[in-house]
């Protein structure tokens, strides 16, 4: 997330998988099989490998983040796995990504948007999370809920849904839904606004 790709980013190496109720997140999400998606700051990819398994053969994960360790550590477990339905890419989540337009039919940023509003690149990374998905598309947000930790960042840098929705839905989207997802977490989930022409 920041300029050096070779700097370790916010947050890197930590992941909230373990910590969310992963059978309830799945249930909202509901990806279908043969769908293509992207996990947006996969760090080691914890919910890349959840994503794939759904995805099944026919489907697609990208993995995105710039830890370079991290998605190192992903191409090798993907390796002692044989997977095929997963690509790992290092990238900057502020800038724009060299993955296609309208393609992903979900996009997951999960324990992440508070931390590239820390950074101040959540603008860039919003516009492509709108660029990249698909116009019937879900985009997923899981936060830790605004009160104190640990487990978890300070209180001071937390997302409330009011402030994860002020930052979204000026891209362009609306909301969906809002889910408890365990103790310490909630999902907020957005689909596009569907512009009707006269």
């Amino acid at each position: 997330m920041q300029n050096d790709p070779s700097s370790r980013p916010r947050g890197a190496g930590k992941s909230s998988f373990e910590l969310i109720d992963a059978a309830e997140l799945f249930r909202v999400l509901a990806p279908k099989p043969g769908g293509e998606w992207l996990d947006m700051g996969c760090g080691a990819g914890m919910y890349t490998f959840a994503m794939a398994e759904r995805a099944g053969d026919g489907g697609l994960v990208h993995g995105v983040d710039l830890w370079a360790e991290g998605i190192g550590n992903l191409r090798e477990e993907i390796g002692r796995r044989g997977l095929k339905n997963i690509r790992p890419l290092v990238a900057d989540l502020g800038k724009p990504l060299p993955l296609r337009g309208d393609s992903m039919d979900g996009i997951l940023m999960a324990a992440v948007l508070h931390d590239l509003r820390e950074e101040g690149i959540q603008d860039g990374a919003l516009a492509e999370v709108r660029r990249l998905l698909k116009r019937h598309g879900m985009f997923a947000v899981v936060e830790f809920k605004k009160i104190p930790g640990p487990p978890g960042p300070p209180v001071s840098v937390r997302l409330s849904p009011g402030d994860v929705g002020a930052l979204v839905l000026p891209f362009g989207f609306r909301q969906t839904g809002l889910h408890e997802i365990g103790p310490y977490h909630y999902l907020m989930t957005f689909v596009p606004k569907v512009v009707c022409s006269a």
